[in-house]
């Protein structure tokens, strides 16, 4: 390419194509640059979430810490562990989950927030004390034994767990699963107790306990929110059912309507979601279908 002399005006014969060269190396660079600029924004939000993993990492550690560390001295506080979760609880049951907070409890046990936070280092850590306390409820008491039969001893712990989650339901509140406390452990350890002469490889008993202990906690989780939405509802949402059924985009309950009738149907289909022995016959078919697979072997 010849060299431009000085006080050319750039429009010789290669002028067009300078020019398209110049653009095309502009367009190199800057997309250089925002390439250089994208990695730097990833690596900064990969940053920022690794933070954020770690400091969720640490609290969940430091939440684990609080049942190993020793509480406070007398000198310090006078009030004890069991007496923090016993109003948490109460505050809970009375004022509704959202209530409860440190100031809140504090509040409850007549302390200072910040004497509160000798035994309670954060919010975690009054979840992980709360959820335990309401486990120390489903557990049963070292003097009580269970059934010696691995079906009946199985039963008295699902009725058990399911009469505490009916007297404390914000515990599905709780948005996170807290730390395993002593309580949880406590329970899983009954479990297998209920279990140990189940003729199973210990794999299929953790299959089982695992089973029964989701069958319980997701039957109470869709019994308090069928009773929360239920509220006043229940005529709109039997016509807004009706509705739907018009549409006939429900051949089966459309067959069903035009069968029985929508006010029959509507009974029979309220009588069975409210059936009070609806827990037990369920989980009674749930044990029926272990001891048929156990009687196939």
């Amino acid at each position: 390419m010849a060299r431009r002399k000085k006080g050319d005006s750039g429009h010789g014969p290669y002028a067009d194509l300078e020019n398209e060269l110049g653009e095309h190396i502009r367009d190199m660079v800057v997309e250089k640059l925002a390439e250089k600029a994208a990695k730097r924004d990833r690596r900064t939000a990969k940053g920022r979430m690794q933070a954020e993993a770690i400091d969720l990492l640490t609290e969940r550690l430091s939440s684990l810490d609080f049942w190993t560390r020793l509480p406070p001295g007398e000198r310090r506080t006078r009030i004890s562990r069991e007496e923090l979760a016993a109003a948490a609880v109460r505050i809970a049951d009375t004022e509704g989950f959202a209530a409860l907070s440190m100031r809140r409890l504090a509040s409850e046990v007549d302390v200072g927030t910040m004497t509160l936070y000798h035994y309670v280092h954060n919010k975690d850590e009054l979840l992980t004390l709360l959820f335990d306390a309401v486990m120390s409820e489903v557990t049963f008491p070292e003097d009580a034994a269970l059934p010696d039969e691995w079906r009946p001893a199985l039963v008295a712990i699902a009725m058990r767990s399911r009469e505490v989650i009916m007297r404390h339901p914000w515990m599905f509140d709780i948005a996170d699963d807290p730390p395993i406390g002593p309580n949880t452990v406590r329970h899983f350890d009954q479990t297998l107790r209920a279990l140990s002469n189940l003729p199973l490889p210990l794999g299929e008993k953790l299959d089982v306990a695992g089973l029964v202990d989701e069958f319980v906690f997701g039957f109470c989780l869709l019994e308090r929110n069928n009773a929360r939405a239920a509220q006043g509802m229940e005529s709109k949402l039997r016509d807004y059912v009706s509705t739907l059924l018009e549409t006939e985009a429900y051949p089966t309950l459309s067959a069903m309507k035009d069968e029985l009738g929508l006010d029959r149907m509507w009974d029979e289909l309220q009588t069975s979601v409210n059936a009070p022995d609806r827990f037990e016959k369920h989980l009674n078919l749930l044990l029926d279908g272990i001891e048929a697979d156990l009687a196939r072997r």
